[in-house]
């Protein structure tokens, strides 16, 4: 993905640290993504490690200050997990579309 599918023109990240912030859902995707499901057009559902998650939590806190559109809900399971709800408007459906490709592609190429 294009960082252009990833930014929108509402995102206030600095250009020249778009590329930067991309990387660090990949690494957090290739250290701890278990799954993920389209529960909905406008919500992903990712399914992480425990152990990440202050990274994930770090991460989307920087997120929502430069694209105020996303709404990122964290829920711990039974089994260990933690379940990352990532929101967003119907405007922003494609850079979901987007992240969830990211995503996918990490589980795609997982090889533990």
């Amino acid at each position: 993905m294009s960082t252009h599918e990833w930014a929108p023109q509402a995102c206030t990240l600095p250009t020249a640290e778009q590329p930067l912030r991309v990387a660090e859902f990949d690494d957090l995707f290739a250290g701890g993504l278990r799954g993920l499901d389209r529960v909905a057009p406008i919500t992903l559902q990712l399914r992480l490690d425990a152990e990440v998650e202050a990274t994930a939590r770090d991460l989307t806190a920087r997120e929502s200050s430069c694209c105020s559109f996303f709404s990122f809900d964290y829920t711990a399971t039974a089994d260990g997990e933690l379940l990352l709800d990532v929101t967003v408007p119907e405007s922003q459906i494609d850079v979901l579309d987007g992240l969830a490709a990211r995503a996918a592609t990490a589980l795609i190429h997982d090889d533990r």
